[in-house]
């Protein structure tokens, strides 16, 4: 079994998480919507990912809708005493599996009390703001109004840390002048680097940044310099481009997601692989590249 502490380990908040979770958003039907194809594996690849050492898993209720928390919690509840799991709140889902803004005060507490509930706990560990902005890139807008409302239920007990997903740099300096904020959930990854600076800097006040996306998303990475390291190294292009983000900051918490055991194991494999400096280095050209 892979050692995931071979990643290290890092703070969400007041909470300590190895370096290497898993994210829950496959878990649902295509496109996250309606139920998983295979009831069974589901639960089995959380119940797997968990023996194997996670102990930070991303969700949101809005992903099925509703479908991943109860996949989580009839999997895993009640749930061991070092396990984070982390949802967002921002967004509901149509009929037509569209994705739509839910923003106003009412839904975003309504959404709070909906993780609440398809969870099974009375209070949860993260909750992020995931602002719409440009659906997967952020735009410049307020977000105070909105998280207010997170740290006003905060303040309730009902949350014990608060995060961000979709982000600028302006954007958490204002959350900041508001709340606490323990994490930063936005795109990142070998060839998408416009991130760079605001990770160095989440790192230098001690809050962790999680990549989403970090293996290209609905589009999978695509490089010849990252299918030659690969090959070289006798491992798969994904694990290298998982290494390669442990590597790049310690202050890079990651939650690659998946709906087969097998990438999961493949996934979690990455813990354990280092990159030698070369390989750092020619892999570092590829966000410049444009592959």
């Amino acid at each position: 079994m892979t050692d995931l502490t071979k990643s290290g380990s890092f703070s969400l908040g007041d909470r300590r998480v190895t370096r290497m979770g898993y994210g829950a958003m496959q878990l649902a039907g295509p496109g996250v919507f309606g139920p998983p194809k295979d009831h069974a594996t589901a639960l089995a690849v959380l119940r797997e990912a968990v023996a194997s050492g996670v102990n930070h898993i991303d969700t949101s209720d809005f992903y099925g809708p509703h479908v991943t928390n109860q996949l989580i919690r009839e999997a895993l509840h009640p749930y061991g005493d070092d396990l984070v799991i982390v949802t967002k709140v921002g967004a509901t889902r149509g009929a037509d599996a569209s994705w739509n803004a839910a923003q106003s005060p009412a839904e975003l507490t309504q959404a709070v009390h909906d993780n609440l509930r398809n969870l099974g706990v009375d209070v949860l560990d993260v909750v992020n703001l995931r602002i719409m902005g440009n659906i997967h890139e952020p735009s410049e807008e307020s977000i105070e109004e909105r998280f207010t409302v997170l740290a006003k239920l905060q303040q309730q007990g009902l949350i014990r840390q608060l995060g961000l997903s979709n982000v600028t740099p302006t954007q958490v300096a204002e959350a900041q002048r508001i709340a606490k904020v323990a994490c930063v959930q936005n795109h990142y990854n070998l060839a998408h680097r416009d991130d760079d600076a605001l990770i160095d800097t989440l790192g230098q006040q001690g809050i962790a940044y999680v990549p989403f996306f970090p293996l290209g998303g609905f589009t999978p990475l695509q490089s010849g310099t990252l299918s030659a390291v690969a090959e070289k190294l006798g491992v798969t292009p994904m694990q290298v481009a998982l290494a390669w983000l442990l590597a790049r900051a310690p202050n890079i918490v990651l939650i690659p997601g998946t709906s087969s055991l097998g990438h999961l194991r493949e996934n979690l494999a990455a813990a354990e692989l280092v990159l030698a400096d070369e390989v750092l280095a020619e892999l570092d050209g590829i966000g410049s590249e444009g592959e």
